[in-house]
């Protein structure tokens, strides 16, 4: 084995392990926390969920299977495709199983499970595909096609006393929902007790550590006293009367206003906003569940942004 391909194993084994670290430490804290209600039923449903109420629901993996995973994605191994190999099912399950105990995708019965599962994949399939009308199958069959930004326009690199930017790390868009500079970096790295800042490469190497980084991104809110964007939509949250009059209310496009704030909401009916909210109702279509369930409140057209972006730290995408 030459020196390039120990260097190449090595990197492979230190993520991985990355990887292995932040799944057993967030289950320790996930189960700290689940245990604080001594009087609420708990309920064990193998390795995927213990110990939480969510795990009396069916879990992820009796609702949504290998081959429904294949068909939402049926292109992302295609050999035009920019991450062949890297996205799989088994990934997915095992960063779920961080976060089913924790209610996502097993909040509320079967429909709303589905649903939650069909919302999340439609951010990450408008955000990964590398499809359009004329390739095979259209833009939706092309989901998680990449895995990082190809070219990115800029550095990404803001000043930030706490995220300060590291010599060497670039913080170009990467992951599922991808995840732009260093103050995020730093922020989900924190939340996933690895270490993101200095090694931001890392979500372009572990397939389980970028999907984590998604699902963290969706369980959590962006500050204090405003909602995540899981529970915006399966319905935890009650907009306040200032969230109402300016047109923040429950549902799949409160989840967009969460996640990309004035990137992607308040510009009327954008063609970045509506990508997505077609990729939501193709899956749910896809997994049966169908566009009629899509909910209210579906878009953020007119929602004004829980956090306004600052004019130097606006990405080309998802901030």
């Amino acid at each position: 084995m030459g020196m390039r391909a120990k260097v190449t194993t090595l990197l492979v084994i230190v993520v991985a392990a990355a990887a292995v670290v932040a799944l057993l430490v967030l289950r320790a804290a996930t189960d700290e926390v689940k245990g604080k209600d001594k009087n609420e039923k708990i309920c064990n449903a193998g390795w995927e969920c213990s110990g939480s109420k969510y795990c009396c629901n069916q879990t992820i993996s009796k609702l949504f299977q290998v081959y429904q995973f294949e068909e939402l994605f049926k292109k992302r191994n295609s050999p035009i495709a920019h991450a062949v190999g890297f996205w799989d099912y088994h990934s997915f399950i095992t960063a779920a199983s961080v976060f089913e105990p924790l209610g996502f995708g097993t909040t509320g019965g079967k429909m709303m499970q589905m649903k939650e599962i069909a919302a999340f994949f439609g951010h990450i399939g408008a955000k990964t595909t590398c499809g359009d009308m004329v390739v095979d199958g259209g833009p939706f069959a092309w989901g998680l096609c990449y895995n990082h930004e190809m070219s990115p326009k800029q550095d990404y690199c803001a000043k930030d006393e706490k995220y300060p930017c590291v010599d060497g790390a670039d913080y170009y868009g990467r992951g599922a929902i991808p995840v732009y500079w260093n103050y995020n970096y730093g922020r989900i790295g924190d939340g996933l007790k690895v270490d993101l800042l200095h090694h931001p490469e890392y979500l372009e190497q572990n397939a389980t550590l970028a999907f984590m980084a998604s699902m963290w991104q969706w369980m959590t809110p962006v500050k204090e006293k405003q909602p995540s964007a899981h529970d915006a939509f399966v319905g935890n949250w009650k907009p306040t009367k200032n969230d109402t009059a300016e047109k923040r209310l429950p549902g799949f496009g409160a989840t967009m206003n969460i996640l990309y704030g004035d990137i992607i909401c308040g510009n009327g009916y954008i063609d970045a906003m509506n990508n997505i909210v077609s990729f939501y109702q193709n899956y749910l279509d896809e997994m049966g569940v169908g566009r009629e369930h899509s909910g209210d409140n579906l878009d953020c057209a007119e929602q004004k942004p829980f956090n306004p972006s600052a004019p130097s730290t606006t990405p080309s995408s998802s901030s």
